[in-house]
């Protein structure tokens, strides 16, 4: 595959039908949807539908993944939510492989700054369990390292620097638990997207998602008019034998599609 084929897009919970014949019309091979809410809810999935999807998937050659919602806590303590939260992920990895998901994305949850402690063991362990499910029914799990929340803001996401993404992928090994290296949440700490990719390397990728910032918040901006170089990114993720795809999340249908060919030039 060239690397123009490589780059798919997050669909988010737009209509996965619609999603695909969209990536199908316009020469896409690979795309992200959410299954939380809308037309893609988990319990909207009859057995026609998953069939029809599968065969679409087949006969275009598109491999799909499914990513779940980063407001879900999987750093969870309450009684009851707790459970809940186990039979999100699970029903998550479900829906996966009955779809023929070849990568399902999970987040590490959140803190409230004062609780760390047991949310970090919660969010461990619950990544744990997950990703040894994950396992046993052929799945492939990837924790997507989060974005920077300012620093006196309540609730801050794990796993969003070198070191918390570090406590994870030394305490599940790779073949359990591999990675979506998102590069604009890379650029808003000071690590950058050079530190994340001198940490981890490529062994671990399962999808490169792109966006653009300016290293000051989250927001997703178009690759150029922010900050990021796209260029010595490819280069580094390219020059160390990365053959994965990449994930556009961000912009409208024509954007992706104009900035498809302006990231292949960039590489």
């Amino acid at each position: 595959m060239t690397l123009r084929d490589r780059i798919g897009f997050d669909a988010g919970g737009t209509r996965l039908e619609d999603a695909l014949e969209w990536a199908v019309a316009n020469g896409f091979y690979f795309l992200d949807f959410n299954a939380d809410s809308g037309p893609n809810h988990m319990e909207s999935w009859s057995r026609d539908r998953v069939k029809a999807i599968r065969e679409t998937c087949e006969m275009n050659g598109v491999s799909i993944g499914l990513h779940t919602l980063s407001a879900v806590n999987i750093a969870e303590t309450s009684p009851f939510v707790s459970r809940a939260v186990d039979e999100y992920l699970r029903g998550s990895v479900d829906l996966a492989n009955s779809l023929g998901c070849q990568w399902t994305i999970v987040h590490a949850g959140y803190h409230f700054s004062g609780d760390v402690p047991a949310r970090s063991k919660a969010s461990h362990e619950r990544l744990r369990r997950i990703a040894t499910y994950a396992a046993d029914t052929g799945a492939r799990i990837l924790l997507e390292n989060l974005n920077f929340e300012p620093e006196h803001a309540e609730v801050h996401y794990m796993a969003h620097t070198v070191d918390e993404c570090r406590t994870y992928f030394d305490a599940i090994p790779p073949e359990r638990l591999g990675w979506a290296f998102t590069v604009n949440h890379s650029h808003l700490v000071p690590d950058g997207v050079s530190g994340f990719f001198d940490a981890f390397g490529v062994e671990r990728i399962g999808e490169v998602r792109l966006a653009d910032n300016t290293g000051e918040y989250e927001v997703h901006m178009v690759p150029g008019e922010g900050t990021i170089d796209f260029g010595a990114m490819f280069k580094s993720l390219e020059s160390a034998g990365y053959t994965g795809h990449y994930s556009m999340a961000y912009g409208s249908p024509e954007e992706k599609i104009a900035s498809r060919d302006w990231l292949v030039s960039q590489a």
